[in-house]
């Protein structure tokens, strides 16, 4: 009979104990908002989490930076095409040279290029781009040249409208757009003119590519004016083929025509 008693009561204890363990989980959760239980859950399935979603990152970051390196590359193979055409498309012979410096203080003002005196560059040296005149070479060492560009506000050039041959001075505005001043009142121009160097410029060899007319100010007072913008895209130069200036190419020709010349009189003072 006790025998009986005491085995129902432990099998009524079990029950009583398992019962206020649930209770005791419950308050506990409730009390803890489930933290508890979501850390042994984290803590148990890290290391599968790191190693899958680690893994992904990595083939991902890997795969951005290999499209980026393929796009470079791709963008760098074409300017270096249209270089290319371009040079081979000029009569003269011209330096190639890569844009190596440009302050971000004078970005429209001045680049440095990676070619100097020790490939035969000199100053005022014509600086040439994809589509037009940049400008020109200021000063040289051995193995950089600076140069001024047309954009700069201080750089003024002499341009005629290829049209109509009027004439008038480029002023840089610090942009990729200049001013042109007219020296007519009133100038035969319209938006879409392609405006080049004139040949009264003696900074430049005449008829080089400069830019076109977006606008004009017939307004304007002492004379009119037009906004030009260029036709090189010097706001992302990053080659540039420099030329010698006309009078360099002109003195080996002014020299032989001078020697006939100069031999009689040299006879003459002699006698």
């Amino acid at each position: 009979m006790l025998k009986n008693t005491l085995r129902r009561w432990w099998d009524l204890r079990l029950p009583i104990a398992l019962l206020g363990l649930a209770v005791t989980a419950a308050w506990g959760v409730r009390q803890t908002q489930g933290a508890a239980m979501f850390e042994v859950y984290n803590f148990v399935t890290r290391p599968f989490q790191a190693n899958g979603s680690g893994q992904e990152q990595l083939i991902l970051a890997r795969t951005q930076e290999l499209q980026a390196q393929v796009l470079e590359l791709e963008t760098q193979n074409q300017k270096l095409k249209e270089l290319l055409n371009y040079v081979s498309g000029q009569k003269k012979k011209g330096v190639v040279a890569p844009i190596i410096g440009r302050s971000a203080d004078h970005w429209w003002q001045q680049v440095t290029l990676g070619r100097g005196s020790n490939d035969g560059i000199k100053t005022d040296f014509t600086v040439m781009g994809p589509g037009g005149l940049v400008g020109r070479v200021v000063s040289v060492t051995p193995n950089t040249s600076l140069v001024l560009l047309i954009s700069d506000p201080t750089s003024q050039l002499g341009v005629a409208v290829t049209r109509t041959r009027h004439m008038g001075f480029l002023r840089g505005k610090g942009k990729n757009k200049a001013v042109m001043e007219f020296f007519d009142n009133v100038p035969n121009v319209k938006p879409g003119d392609v405006v080049s160097t004139s040949s009264f410029s003696q900074l430049f060899p005449a008829s080089l590519p400069v830019g076109k007319v977006v606008s004009v100010d017939m307004n304007k007072t002492p004379a009119p004016e037009a906004m030009i913008e260029f036709s090189a895209p010097i706001n992302s130069l990053e080659w540039a083929v420099v030329y010698p200036h006309s009078k360099e190419t002109e003195k080996p020709d002014q020299k032989a025509s001078e020697s006939p010349t100069s031999t009689p009189q040299e006879g003459v003072e002699k006698k």
